[in-house]
């Protein structure tokens, strides 16, 4: 989905750059995906429930007004999220070498919780790997290496600059709205993801975060499930650069928007490993 701006008249000069850009007009596109009942999503975490306990009519004001309300319940990795660096721990230890229970307070994670992730409006560049290999989509377990991912930057001919946020396209997004959520999940297929050296190879950057239109980032090879995770041990405990997952890139790619402002606030839950997220990619109208 895409988000225009027009040009708004302003008497007064405009100094600063952002602004300035932002009074030219923006587009803004939409990288989150839509929480509905019974969307894909990891069989590790709770699913997306919404209901309806009051719709209009059930109370009616002696005016004739009426109101409705809801209530959602989900897991914090449901959905597009970003992962807080108290979600993955290896022998014991997160990112700082912090022991998880010195972390744990109060059944909370005090330390390294999704409160701590900061509101993200930082350079974003997209990494359109089928584009390099010349197909719609990888195939399901695909490992996506360091060459391919510095194929993918040459093509483009983008720079991946310190404080990035980056975004790895495997065009597996396609199955999210499909209406074969077992395919998106990959349980017995597997998922294509970033391989252990690929998220080395970003971590070397010196990039604040990393994203992907898949259910769990890295590469998930047939029948093997979540079995191991260490793209997320490589990122998260070994070098605290946030996993944002199931994010909708296939606009980015078709569009060729390849560098663009991206803009990311999470959910301050207090203590928790991760918050449901809904980025934006904001564009010149030009």
């Amino acid at each position: 989905m895409t988000i225009e701006t027009t040009p708004a008249a302003d008497s007064a000069a405009v100094t600063d750059p952002l602004l300035s850009a932002v009074r030219a007009g923006v587009r803004v596109i939409d990288l989150g995906r839509r929480l509905t009942v019974g969307m894909p999503q990891s069989p590790n975490h709770p699913a997306y429930w919404h209901s309806l306990p009051r719709r209009h009519g059930d109370m009616v004001r002696s005016d004739g007004g009426s109101a409705a309300n809801d209530m959602i319940t989900m897991g914090t990795h449901v959905g597009t999220h970003i992962d807080a660096l108290s979600h993955v721990s290896q022998d014991g230890k997160l990112y700082g070498g912090i022991g998880v229970d010195e972390a744990l307070k109060g059944g909370r994670y005090e330390q390294l919780g999704a409160h701590t992730i900061e509101p993200m409006v930082r350079r974003g560049v997209l990494l359109d790997i089928p584009a390099v290999k010349g197909v719609t989509r990888l195939d399901a377990g695909y490992e996506i290496t360091v060459a391919d991912l510095e194929a993918a930057a040459a093509r483009q001919g983008t720079e991946i600059g310190a404080g990035d946020v980056v975004l790895v396209r495997s065009g597996w997004g396609q199955h999210f709205d499909s209406g074969d959520k077992d395919l998106f999940m990959g349980q017995s297929s597997g998922v294509p993801g970033v391989s252990t050296d690929g998220a080395t190879w970003l971590a070397a950057k010196g990039i604040h975060a990393t994203g992907a239109d898949t259910i769990a980032y890295e590469c998930l090879h047939p029948g093997a499930g979540h079995a191991t995770l260490p793209a997320h041990r490589v990122l998260l405990v070994e070098h605290g650069i946030y996993i944002i997952e199931t994010m909708a890139l296939e606009q980015l790619a078709a569009e060729a928007v390849y560098e663009f402002l991206f803009v990311l606030s999470p959910l301050p839950l207090f203590g928790a490993t991760g918050s449901p997220v809904r980025p934006l990619a904001v564009v010149g109208n030009g």
